[in-house]
């Protein structure tokens, strides 16, 4: 065998750990201490968030209102179980392999699993200023682009022209991507509903996960597109700049402070109209400038034709489909699978399986 480097040896001696007075610890010397107490369980959990949010928040409550029942959980409560099991869930991980604006990003561009963690942070920024469930906010951010299929939004447009109720990514998410993780009804009903043209979230939670998502990605879909040299921080229109800076920095620092101080004064969850109107300039910037763009377009044309190529051959070779999707109504579960895939995997598959030509495949633009 060949010799280990030092640094192999000195990890690989870590091994059990370090012991000493009774315990076993991560470090050789002693770190600081706690005062010596009870763990915190769920009970205790549950209590503080009844006493410390503000009336109108979501409290949790046992094992949570789920399509299947289940035991409480000893420690968590039922929205941190919620939360957890959407950042081990499949679904998740795959985001960092689907389109946010751009196919195939760059090192530094976003993918749909960064802008989940980033929505998770502006939402959970708002929760704590106004004195709701942080953990449902986290939650429903986190999960809320499970339903996205590869390619960014072109993927709706694809699958569209398989189901008669069309493919909307925040009911496809929590009634088909989301199902087998038994989520709370406030998590889904947050996925489900985060989009500006879906119905209201039963939860204050649920709304503010819809202004984070569209404050996340109208600040940094223009920070990636000045990055890649689409626009310039000049071209920012003078109003945004004005109201809100031309930063991604700026722009959330503004945002944010607007929906807690808005909320802390009406109890609604919005902004005053003057920095909403700065949001919804900024967004209409973007979808010019970045996401209709002629370029953009041409990019969603060849998503479109790919997936849409993909779906329609598992639909005349349903054989071909893995046994965890085949059963059931055959339309549902082409698109499910296909749904399912990530930008490369999609891609690969089309060259691989259906011999596309990759001329004809989407380039980053």
């Amino acid at each position: 065998m060949a010799e280990l480097p030092p640094r192999a040896i000195a990890w690989a001696e870590t091994m059990a750990g370090h012991a000493g007075d009774g315990l076993v610890r991560a470090h050789r010397d002693p770190g600081a201490r706690l005062a010596l107490r009870a763990p915190v369980l769920r009970e205790q959990r549950e209590a503080w968030e009844a006493e410390h949010l503000v009336e109108g928040a979501s409290r949790a409550l046992g094992a949570g209102e789920r399509g299947r029942s289940e035991q409480p959980d000893p420690e968590r409560t039922c929205f941190q179980r919620d939360r957890d099991r959407i950042v081990h869930s499949t679904a998740f991980r795959r985001l960092a392999g689907k389109t946010q604006v751009v196919v195939f990003p760059t090192d530094h561009q976003r993918t749909r699993l960064t802008h989940a963690l980033e929505v998770a942070q502006v939402a959970t920024s708002i929760a704590r200023g106004v004195g709701v469930n942080v953990t449902l906010a986290e939650a429903i951010a986190l999960g809320h682009d499970c339903g996205h299929g590869p390619g960014g939004h072109a993927s709706e447009d694809a699958f569209d022209a398989f189901l008669p109720e069309g493919y909307d990514h925040g009911p496809w998410g929590a009634d088909v991507v989301l199902t087998p993780l038994n989520l709370c009804a406030q998590t889904l009903d947050g996925i489900r509903n985060h989009s500006w043209s879906r119905p209201t979230p039963s939860s204050v939670e649920g709304e503010i996960v819809s202004w984070a998502d569209r404050i996340a990605y109208c600040a940094h879909d223009l920070e990636d597109a000045i990055g890649a040299g689409i626009v310039t921080a000049s071209d920012v229109p003078p109003l945004v700049a004005e109201v809100c800076g031309a930063t991604r920095r700026e722009q959330l620092r503004t945002f944010v402070r607007e929906v807690i101080a808005t909320t802390a004064r009406t109890g609604s969850i919005g902004m005053g109209s003057s920095v909403a109107g700065a949001l919804a300039e900024l967004r209409a910037f973007n979808y010019e400038r970045i996401y209709t763009r002629p370029e953009s377009l041409a990019q969603s044309a060849a998503v479109v034709a790919v997936l849409q190529a993909l779906v329609s051959h598992y639909l005349d070779h349903p054989d071909q489909l893995p046994g965890e999707v085949a059963d059931g109504d055959p339309v549902h579960a082409a698109v499910a699978y296909v749904g399912g895939m990530t930008d490369r995997f999609a891609f690969d598959t089309a060259v691989q399986l259906l011999g596309w030509n990759p001329e004809r495949l989407p380039r980053q633009q």
